[in-house]
């Protein structure tokens, strides 16, 4: 009798879709041990999966939540895991991705998890920290608003001079529509001309404008009482709409 084995996952999806048809299995995957045909089907019922599977779901996570928990202790992975707080600190830094990250994990450890696993695990890994207040956004209320803290290379074409932008952004919050432009500087006249062509983009104004304390727009940063820069001051009130600078970071005492 041949020897029970690891199947591939398409081995196994065919034998779930066979199976679920009411066809004979032992006929069709020839070189497969009735005792391996009969294992993986339980272990597929054990885990909740049958034919059809979900179209989202993936080879790496498939093998995951059928072989996960043989001959490896409760709470231990098989495979070798990255400082997963270290990578969301990592996250946060302007230009890096969950794909960048992966792939310098894979260059240390090219036996870890494929890419679909591993933002499965660095998901889990956001679910178990501190849970943070849902903020509820209604439409046209608030437009939130910073540079990207990434500067863009602008070549001279006549020259060959090479100056860097600022990319001044701006979200509206409840839909995340965006607008986005290129200027010379963080100074005044281009944080407020660029709110205006904010303005003009958008077809009207929020509610509220949510600076995140840039010294262009906020004078002293309070968590109770912030000081507002007067011209801008002046722009918000030309065109109707507040200001409300974000919070800075509480510090410990």
């Amino acid at each position: 009798m041949p020897k029970r084995r690891r199947l591939t996952m398409r081995q196994l999806r065919q034998l779930l879709r066979l199976n679920a048809d009411g066809i004979s299995v032992r006929d069709t995957m020839l070189g497969i041990a009735r005792s391996t045909v009969q294992d993986n089907i339980e272990r597929a019922t054990a885990a909740g999966l049958s034919w059809p599977l979900p179209a989202e779901l993936t080879d790496d996570v498939l093998e995951y939540r059928l072989f996960s928990r043989q001959g490896v202790k409760q709470g231990i992975r098989r495979r070798t895991e990255p400082d997963w707080g270290r990578l969301a600190v990592e996250l946060k830094k302007p230009g890096v991705t969950l794909s960048i990250l992966w792939e310098e994990y894979r260059a240390v450890h090219p036996d870890g998890y494929a890419y679909s696993r591993f933002c499965d695990l660095f998901r889990g890994f956001e679910r178990r920290l501190t849970p943070t207040m849902r903020q509820v956004h209604v439409a046209g209320d608030k437009v939130f608003v910073d540079y990207s803290g990434k500067k863009l290379p602008i070549v001279d074409r006549k020259t060959g001079e090479i100056r860097e932008a600022e990319i001044f952004l701006g979200v509206l919050g409840a839909s995340s529509y965006t607008f986005a432009e290129a200027t010379w500087s963080q100074t005044l006249p281009d944080w407020i001309g660029s709110h205006v062509r904010m303005f003009r983009f958008f077809g009207g104004v929020p509610r509220l404008i949510v600076p995140d304390n840039l010294k262009s727009g906020v004078n002293r940063a309070s968590f109770y009482d912030p000081e507002i820069n007067r011209s801008f001051g002046m722009m918000a009130s030309h065109y109707g709409v507040g200001v409300l600078p974000a919070r800075p970071k509480a510090t410990e005492g």
